[in-house]
């Protein structure tokens, strides 16, 4: 089976936080008059990215990897293997639930599945908007524990006001939630474990309050100084051959790069690099061919790739494994 860029499908949910820009401003569709997430690089069992041009046009991703052979994934993947990451946009209309994940140790203890580790770029951001991450300064696990169980949360919980071109790594365990007003990509571990902590007493589409997991949730919380976090993302914020490095953990590597004419991407052997196209338009050549890309196109370019050029006006997050 041909190497080649492969331009991705998405799958769109939605949620009663769900906005309307990627509706409205990123050219995307979905069954509901807003949408939550728009999944753009999935490999899981109910949700599959479809290929969406060349020869392998219809094929899912899966299908495409199992015929390509798993080299096209990592040099060091085989086909056993669960898939590595999952890409997102996440538009926010409201704000989420105060949420944590698990690390690897406890999902595979609890879950029989893997931990979420994540990080997250600012694609836009109303005036004002904010998140939280982590705790206040000082604030023990013994503390959030006492204040979610007398209804206190948000007095130990760390706001941070955001703006477009922020980027943050939310390693597993860090208490945290996206604000209102904020859209985000997300690249994390390839996991769809949450436990909630406390969701502003909403009610969903049933009528019914929204499922919490706060035993769990107490279990996985663990305190996250920014130095520990900036360990964990190594060199975060350091130039690269490929950009700003906005993440390198031992799950990923993230890179911002903008582009104003043209400028050239190496994918070797070592990982496939998933493509995500956050701000202008243009064009993708590989191999004497060029695939047009614009804001929200998601494309995954299979390892040992080669080199590739991007030419335009545009902004990328550029991921590895």
């Amino acid at each position: 089976m041909e190497l080649y860029p492969l331009k991705l499908s998405y799958i769109a949910k939605n949620a009663i936080w769900g906005g309307k820009k990627l509706l409205t401003e990123w050219n995307k569709k979905g069954n509901d008059d807003s949408i939550a997430e728009t999944w753009e690089l999935s490999v899981r069992d109910k949700e599959m990215a479809v290929i969406q041009n060349g020869i392998a046009c219809g094929m899912t991703l899966s299908e495409y990897i199992s015929l390509c052979g798993a080299e096209c994934v990592s040099s060091s993947y085989t086909l056993d293997d669960p898939f590595p990451l999952l890409v997102k946009f996440i538009d926010a209309s409201d704000r989420l639930s105060v949420q944590v994940h698990p690390d690897d140790t406890y999902a595979k203890e609890v879950e029989n599945d893997v931990g979420k580790t994540e990080m997250w770029y600012i694609a836009d951001a109303e005036p004002e908007a904010s998140i939280i991450c982590g705790l206040c300064d000082g604030v023990t696990v013994s503390d959030f524990k006492k204040a979610v169980m007398n209804g206190q949360t948000n007095e130990v919980l760390k706001t941070i006001p955001v703006k477009k071109g922020d980027s943050f790594f939310i390693p597993a365990g860090l208490v945290h939630a996206i604000g209102a007003g904020v859209l985000i990509a997300e690249i994390q571990q390839n996991s769809d474990l949450t436990y909630r902590v406390f969701d502003y007493d909403r009610v969903g589409a049933d009528g019914q309050k929204r499922p919490l997991h706060i035993e769990k949730a107490l279990a996985v919380t663990r305190t996250w100084s920014e130095a520990e976090r900036d360990t964990e993302a190594f060199e975060r914020g350091r130039e690269c051959a490929d950009g700003e490095l906005l993440a390198n953990s031992k799950y990923f590597s993230v890179v911002k790069k903008t582009i104003s004419s043209q400028s050239t991407l190496t994918v070797h052997k070592e990982s496939f690099v998933p493509l995500l196209c956050v701000d202008g338009k243009g064009s993708i050549l590989s191999n004497g061919t060029s695939y047009p890309i614009a804001r929200g196109d998601s494309y995954f370019l299979p390892a040992n790739l080669g080199e590739v050029a991007l030419e335009g006006d545009l902004e990328v997050i550029i991921s590895r494994v």
